[in-house]
């Protein structure tokens, strides 16, 4: 996810987005550890993802940058 899709985004949405990832995340760490997984990019790929969005949600909370929280 890209961040200005993320910046556009309300709070919520960002919750909700990051809980899926979240939940994606443990599924893939799950097949890794038991199967194997192609593709270990999506991993990397998922944690930066998360990381971007709790970034964007501090930055809100504490008025950085310019960013409200959006409800």
């Amino acid at each position: 996810m890209k961040i200005e899709e993320i910046r556009s985004k309300t709070d919520t949405e960002l919750d909700f987005d990051m809980g899926n990832m979240k939940k994606e995340l443990f599924d893939l760490r799950f097949k890794t550890a038991t199967s194997g997984v192609q593709s270990t990019a999506q991993i990397r790929n998922l944690r930066r993802s998360i990381a971007r969005i709790q970034t964007v949600l501090h930055e809100r909370s504490l008025g950085i940058r310019g960013q409200e929280a959006k409800e």
